[in-house]
């Protein structure tokens, strides 16, 4: 009991003196005063808070406050910012690199404020990740690109916040703009890792080529080579959304893709009709990174709703009777040929379109690798599993990063996504209607449903294909003959992106 009361009594003494220490500002503040304003300062940095917000982060738009901005006269130049030679505020932020980042405007849809856009995009990204998990739709992009979403919509939580480099010495280059030299390097949030390390260098979505060229069979091509041709005229439905956004830009103006060059915006917003994501997600990074979230999450639902969209339009431009015709079996493909393949067409895209080597080769590496045989087994395995699982993981949630209310909630999104349904039915409608003029000419009549496979879906619009000639005729089995079409969409929407590339750039 006496142990018990002595323990008490130093307890006491402790608290004591620590009240009694200091009660100043500053240094002179008593650390447990110190800790108590540090908690109390908490409720200005909850998510409730940051969701009513009015306006976006200041490094995004560069307003800064005028306690925050260096001195006017003589011209100077903090971590914030910079006044130019007619004493205008410039805001932003320096990298880590030392450049400078210059803020912009954020408009987001309907004049509302940043942080009720933030709440908006919540339960919009919680529909992507209920599509992906109750409907099916491409679960293991959707899901997340949905979760990256999520993240990027938190308030105050810095996952997409740039790395910042700030205290340095700051100078100004000829030009007028100031770089930072020897600073401290504030790190940025992970995703904002994942994006720069992957998306802007394009190496996310070539690593998902290996891997699909590690799951594809080229077999149904190689033995009816002539399919290539409804691969190519599905094709077509890119070109009619290029030509589609630039129409917009011309109604609109030039600022309707938000600075972003409106023949770069086209091309990016273009590839969305091939229905092939990681080329799109490549294309655009290179061209219109700004538009990622909308053309990525554009590309690949469409590619989810294939068999939603693609059966009506099937129906409405063939007749029952060519839904039947019947197509002979594929003659047997030999190992030779499966292995020439891919080195043959990499050759090719080599001499004819060096700009699309990155895909093709990385498709046509996976592909190889998975025709050699059990000596490169462990090798074709990993891309087929492991490495494609692991990337899609990251580019998911990259991709995902860029669904941030200010980049998605605009005018522009909602013509994206216009444009990409569009480009997607027009894609579908011309392989079907150039496998109806292949019947013209033809001795050997095509079933004209293989002609919507030409579309990149692997191999999920060969399916629909076959799905749809079955229910004309239960025993027209197609699946294998509309793999060729869809195999060769996948090598044509990659040419088609170097092609656009190679165009546009610059």
């Amino acid at each position: 009991m006496m142990r018990k009361f002595i323990l008490t009594l130093m307890l006491a003494a402790g608290a004591g003196a620590v009240l009694a220490a200091g009660d100043g500002d500053g240094e002179g503040k008593a650390p447990w005063r110190v800790t108590f304003d540090k908690a109390a300062g908490l409720a200005g940095d909850t998510g409730i808070v940051g969701f009513l917000k009015k306006n976006a982060p200041a490094y995004i738009t560069g307003d800064f406050d005028a306690a925050d901005r260096p001195a006017k006269f003589p011209r100077s130049a903090g971590r914030n910012g910079y006044y130019d030679e007619n004493g205008k505020w410039i805001g932003g932020y320096f990298d880590e690199n030392g450049a400078f980042v210059k803020g912009h405007e954020v408009k987001v849809l309907g004049g509302m404020p940043y942080g009720v856009g933030q709440l908006i995009m919540i339960p919009l990204c919680l529909v992507m990740i209920y599509l992906a998990i109750v409907k099916g739709f491409e679960p293991l992009l959707l899901l997340p690109i949905g979760f990256g979403g999520l993240l990027a919509n938190c308030p105050l939580a810095g996952v997409t916040a740039p790395a910042m480099m700030h205290d340095g010495v700051i100078t100004f280059l000829a030009s007028g703009i100031p770089v930072m030299q020897g600073g401290i390097v504030e790190p940025g949030g992970f995703l904002h890792y994942f994006f720069k390390f992957g998306i802007d260098t394009g190496v996310f979505p070539i690593m998902i080529f290996m891997g699909v060229g590690a799951m594809t069979d080229f077999g149904p091509l190689i033995a009816n080579p002539k399919m290539a041709i409804l691969g190519g005229a599905a094709q077509f439905g890119i070109f009619f959304a290029l030509f589609g956004a630039l129409g917009l830009a011309s109604v609109f103006g030039a600022d309707f893709f938000g600075g972003v060059d409106p023949l770069k915006a086209a091309a990016s917003i273009g590839i969305i009709g091939g229905a092939d994501g990681p080329t799109a997600i490549w294309l655009t990074s290179r061209l219109a990174p700004d538009l990622l979230g909308a053309i990525a999450v554009a590309a690949y639902s469409y590619m989810a709703l294939v068999p939603i969209i693609q059966p009506p339009i099937m129906k409405a431009l063939t007749t029952r009777e060519e839904r039947a015709i019947t197509m002979p079996p594929l003659r047997e493909v030999k190992k030779i040929e499966k292995v020439c393949f891919p080195l043959i067409v990499l050759l090719l895209c080599a001499v004819l379109l060096p700009s699309a080597v990155p895909l093709i080769g990385a498709l046509m590496l996976g592909n190889l690798a998975k025709e050699a045989g059990s000596s490169v087994a462990r090798i074709s395995d990993t891309m087929s599993n492991a490495l494609i699982n692991i990337i899609t993981i990251m580019l998911g949630l990259s991709v995902g990063s860029k669904l941030a209310c200010e980049k998605f909630l605009s005018g522009t999104t909602l013509g994206i996504l216009a444009l990409g349904l569009l480009a997607f039915c027009v894609g579908t409608a011309a392989g079907i209607l150039m496998a109806k003029l292949l019947n013209v000419f033809s001795k050997e009549k095509v079933n004209p449903l293989i002609g919507s496979a030409g579309v990149s879906a692997v191999p999920m619009a060969a399916r629909v294909s076959n799905k749809v000639s079955l229910s004309e005729n239960s025993g027209n089995f197609i699946l294998m003959q509309a793999m060729g079409p869809n195999v060769s969409g996948v090598i044509g929407s990659a040419v088609v992106a170097g092609i656009l590339y190679t165009l546009c750039r610059g």
